[in-house]
């Protein structure tokens, strides 16, 4: 399913930007690329990638990027419904729901991603490479694949009750 970007109040982060060199005969060709994340901070973020040779257009063009991408997340409350392996390239993230007050604990990268999503209290470790584009790839792979026991539920055909125990 489809969000559309213009109904949502997003904000932006940028999470990382890289100066990348080419070396031409006449010296070297400076280019940068922005890594932006997007979220309402209510359960939709995204993720983009833009490059360019300014920095604000590279961050403009990883913005546009970020709102084609958009995810809803599952939450229940102000944390997440379960543990999940989140995977992207060498990088993991392992992400665990935590109790109300925790705060988000987590590193720079996947922190970005947790606080646009709206998640209040999870803790985070970073599992793997540090590469701030697998982590942050990694962290919204493991937010899109989260399930209420109510989606669960109505996959298995049962009631929550015999899905709780």
């Amino acid at each position: 399913m489809r969000i559309e970007p213009s109904k949502l109040n997003l904000k932006e982060k940028v999470v990382f930007i890289n100066r990348v060199a080419k070396v031409v005969k006449g010296g070297r060709h400076f280019r940068f690329s922005a890594l932006v994340v997007v979220g309402d901070e209510n359960g939709h973020v995204g993720v983009g990638m833009g490059k360019s040779i300014e920095i604000p257009e590279a961050i403009r063009k990883g913005i546009e990027d970020a709102k084609k991408n958009l995810i809803e997340v599952q939450m229940v409350g102000t944390t997440i419904p379960h543990e999940i392996y989140g995977e992207f390239g060498r990088g993991n993230v392992l992400l665990m729901p935590a109790s109300e007050g925790t705060g988000v604990i987590a590193g720079g990268p996947v922190r970005a991603v947790l606080e646009l999503a709206g998640i209040k209290d999870v803790r985070a470790k970073s599992l793997g490479s540090n590469n701030p584009k697998n982590m942050v790839n990694a962290t919204l792979n493991g937010l899109a694949n989260l399930k209420t026991v109510e989606q669960v539920a109505k996959l298995r055909g049962k009631t929550v009750e015999e899905i709780l125990g």
